[in-house]
């Protein structure tokens, strides 16, 4: 079997094809999709008249999700799914309104071994926590994303200049730079650890910790748990439900 999968986001969105194993990742800055980049870098597929058996997504962008349905009918004569028009409860039993959680937040949570309990930490646009008990999503929590805030801070502060975020050891800086670098850097590791500690208090449970998201490396070996890193766990949760349909 052949599979697109989509995971449509408000920064970027990534495209993978798949058979029998990832073959090819796609990425595009989501503000700059047009038909003809898209039959740029779906070019291979195009040409070759790959025969593709689902197109599914995840997409919190639904003008953008739209636009790139439209592509694929006219150009491939496909229709992409988007995951909330599954029977999902085939995979995870969502204890509260699917409507107000995001579709990249549940296709997470169904990629996770539903053997253990985890918190699944997203870094994308907004910095997200989902809680899966078992085969049973709970919810989450939303926090500002790391890079939109700092681009929002760059924007409002004129004397601060853009910087790349990157781990500080020093947690007082001498400089703008160093103080921005370090506020953010330990300013989020207190965040993420602080509500790790009370969802495992409030829950009087053990988790499973995964970090995904553009930027789960920079705070793997840096918080007070134990976490383990899978950038490409949304894509895991889409290829499940294409692979069970």
């Amino acid at each position: 079997m052949k599979y697109i999968l989509l995971d449509i986001g408000n920064t970027e969105t990534k495209i993978f094809y798949y058979h029998k194993k990832f073959l090819k990742k796609i990425l595009i800055k989501s503000s700059l999709i047009t038909e003809k980049k898209l039959k740029t870098k779906l070019g291979f597929i195009i040409k070759k008249k790959i025969k593709i058996n689902y197109v599914i997504c995840c997409s919190v962008v639904p003008k953008l999700t739209k636009k790139i349905s439209n592509f694929f009918y006219k150009t491939l004569k496909l229709k992409i799914k988007e995951i909330k028009t599954f029977e999902l409860e085939k995979f995870i039993k969502i204890k509260i309104n699917k409507k107000q959680v995001g579709s990249d937040r549940i296709a997470n949570a169904i990629a996770v071994n539903h053997k253990k309990n985890h918190i699944v930490i997203d870094f994308g646009t907004a910095t997200t926590f989902d809680v899966i008990i078992r085969n049973q999503y709970y919810g989450g929590l939303i926090s500002p994303g790391i890079n939109l805030s700092l681009e929002t801070l760059f924007l409002k502060a004129s004397l601060i200049n853009p910087i790349s975020l990157k781990k500080i050891k020093t947690v007082v800086g001498k400089n703008t730079k160093n103080a921005v670098r370090s506020g953010f850097f330990w300013g989020y590791i207190g965040l993420i650890n602080k509500i790790i500690e009370l969802i495992i208090k409030k829950n009087k449970k053990n988790f499973k910790i995964i970090l995904t998201g553009g930027l789960a490396h920079l705070f793997q070996n840096s918080l007070d748990y134990k976490v383990e890193v899978n950038k490409e766990l949304t894509m895991f949760g889409l290829l499940k439900i294409a692979e069970n349909e």
